[in-house]
This record gives C-alpha cells, structure tokens and sequence, in this order.
C-alpha cells in the first residue's frame, strides 16, 4: 500500500549487491537472484557452441573456395604468360618451366609471368603448381636462352587435399582447363588435347 508517494517497502533494508528487500529477522538469509543460474549458463554456452561450430565450417568452406579460386586465375595467367612467351620469345614454342616465365625478355626487360609464381615447383594458395614439357630436339633457343619445349602441361594439386582444396586441376597447350573432383592429373595429364 502506497501512503503519501513512498513505496510500501520504502523502510526495508535492502541487499548490497542487488535491489531485492531484505528481511529485519536475526538470522537472515541474503538470498537475492543477483545473477544466473547454472542451467542458463549452460544454455548459453550451448548456443555459443553451436554457432562457432557452424562458423567454422563456414570458414572451411570459405578458404577452400578462396584456394580453388586462385588455382583457376593462376593457371589462366600461365596459360596467358606461355602464350605470350610463344608468340615474343619462343618462336612458337613454350617455356620448360615457370622460372622461364619469369626472366624478363631481353628486348623490353619485362617478364611474362608476375615475379611470384616463377618458381619451380609453385606454391600459392594452397595449391602446388608443376609444369613440364617435351623439349624441343632441334636445338633452337628462345629469346631469354633456355631450350624451349614443344608443348606443356600444368598440374595443380592441393597441398592438403580437404583443407587447401577439394578439387585437382590441369591445363595443357590448348589452354582448356581441366577439373577432377577425385584425382591428381599429374602422371597422365596430356600436353595436348
């Protein structure tokens, strides 16, 4: 009951850490909700489980794309940096191997293959990078002074299948590229074709 704008309770002594009254008896217990109980707490790290889980398989599948992403863009700049290599340098051959790519040409001073990927093997994005040829038997020479090989292959593999990729590609002289969910294309992959 209300008298004169002053609470019911108003004389009562309340707990410190909360704002529940507390009882005038000689052997009071303080036994204020001042917090959360045990099971609220477990239902709320439950829920905090299960949305990091969920995330992080999100994140998985994130970083596996991103890595597949950026196998397919290097492949077509290799395939892009053999062609050019071909038609200014090679005489209508190919480089032997992605260092080859990577020396600048001689007349102009730039390279056909940015400075990061012209190493052999190449490791970028999780993903490893091998190219290989069948040389030429006729013993001309490209511009840069490396023997050059008729046609090429590229394989690109994950490092840790399931966690850098899922997919294997492989890309050849004819500049399709090629995708298997399953299997490496390395030991059959065809120059050609």
């Amino acid at each position: 009951v209300y008298s004169e704008g002053r609470p019911a309770n108003a004389g009562v002594p309340r707990c410190f850490s909360c704002s529940c009254p507390m009882p005038l008896t000689r052997h009071a217990r303080i036994s204020c909700s001042a917090g959360f109980t045990l099971v609220e707490l477990l239902i709320v790290l439950s829920v905090i489980g299960i949305l990091a889980s969920v995330s992080m398989a999100i994140y998985r599948n994130s970083r596996v794309t991103a890595g597949e992403a950026t196998a397919v863009t290097a492949l077509q700049s290799i395939n892009q940096a053999q062609f050019a290599f071909s038609q200014l340098c090679g005489n209508q051959r190919y480089a032997p191997n992605l260092a080859s790519l990577g020396a600048p040409m001689p007349s102009t001073g730039q390279a056909f293959l940015s400075p990061d990927m012209a190493v052999d093997p190449l490791a970028k994005g999780g993903y490893q990078f091998t190219l290989a040829g069948t040389a030429v038997t006729d013993g001309g020479l490209t511009c840069t002074g490396g023997t050059p090989v008729e046609s090429y292959q590229v394989t690109a593999d994950p490092v840790r299948p399931g966690l850098s990729g899922i997919r294997y590609f492989a890309t050849n002289t004819e500049r399709i590229l090629y995708v298997d969910a399953t299997k490496t294309f390395a030991p059959d992959m065809p120059e050609t074709g």
